[in-house]
């Protein structure tokens, strides 16, 4: 979208209209994300903004999230570190399907807590088959249950990815260590991205996070895990709060017995390295040419 942006969209309505008759033009947007401002709606794109502009939005966010849950936070814009290419490995021998991966992920990225959202769904496998549309996400029973295995699916950030493809105001892109990022303030919320995606991985906010002041984490990225808006599309982001500071995603540690593996794809020594160098590793549904970031293998 060079020329004709939303942005560009928005700018000439407002021209042709006037300020006021604009705002009443939003009021249908505005009741349906009955918190969003004509300035926020109208705010440029996270790749347009000065670090004047953004510090003014981060102290903005603040600012809302102490007025609408009562929570003191700190959200930062934590950008790409240089030469850093991010991967995941996931050791499916060893999972056992325990969702505790799932449930650190909940609670890091801030999500609405009636729902029990998160980025990570556990695939519970018949042990011989690896046909996704036979497995059972929603198993209730003692883990893990004798002949089967347990597959975690979250966002693979792809090399080639759909989502990214398919937005039609820009909103989700590739950053530059390989993490696919959703402007929370840019998204529109037509959910494309969530029917490009052939791994499940989006989350659209039907209405807006529901979290008690102390459960929310304080420790917020913008592109990452503040609290999203209503009517905005979400994703794993590989946790780039924690990550890109030299920590390792929530749901790594969560998990009990080690099968999470994460790294930096460009450096020859990291772990993330050693198991594609020494695993027979594999990706999911190889044949879209979506290009993951995120492996998976057995021991044997």
């Amino acid at each position: 979208m060079d020329e004709f942006t939303r942005r560009a969209a928005l700018k000439s309505g407002a021209g042709v209209l006037g300020a006021a008759a604009f705002t009443r033009a939003l009021a249908p947007l505005t009741e349906w994300v009955p918190t969003l401002s004509k300035d926020e709606f109208l705010q440029k794109h996270y790749r347009e903004l000065s670090r004047e502009d953004m510090d003014k939005i981060l102290r903005h966010i603040e600012s809302k999230t102490k007025k609408l849950y009562g929570a003191d936070v700190h959200v930062q814009d934590v950008r790409p570190q240089r030469d850093m290419e991010f991967g995941y490995a996931l050791n499916l021998s060893i999972c056992i399907g325990c969702r505790r991966c799932a449930q650190a992920c909940h609670k890091e990225n801030n999500h609405d807590r009636p729902t029990g959202n998160s980025y990570i769904r556990v695939l519970e496998m018949t042990q011989g088959s690896m046909s996704l549309a036979k497995s059972d996400v929603d198993y209730d029973h003692d883990v893990p249950a004798e002949g089967h295995f347990y597959m975690p699916v979250q966002c693979q950030q792809c090399g080639n990815p759909p989502c990214v493809k398919v937005c039609p105001v820009e909103a989700t892109f590739k950053d530059g260590d390989g993490i696919i990022v959703v402007d929370y303030d840019w998204c529109i919320g037509c959910r494309y991205c969530e029917a490009a995606c052939p791994y499940h991985a989006r989350r659209f906010n039907w209405s807006a996070p529901q979290i008690p002041a102390e459960d929310i984490n304080p420790n917020q990225a913008y592109l990452s895990n503040r609290i999203r808006p209503q009517g905005v599309m979400e994703k794993c982001t590989f946790c780039l709060h924690r990550t890109r500071k030299g920590r390792l995603p929530a749901c790594l540690e969560a998990c009990p017995t080690g099968a999470r593996v994460f790294g930096n794809l460009k450096d020859e020594h990291s772990d993330i390295r050693w198991v594609l160098e020494n695993k027979r590793v594999f990706v999911l549904k190889e044949d879209v040419g979506t290009l993951p970031s995120f492996f998976y293998f057995f021991d044997k």
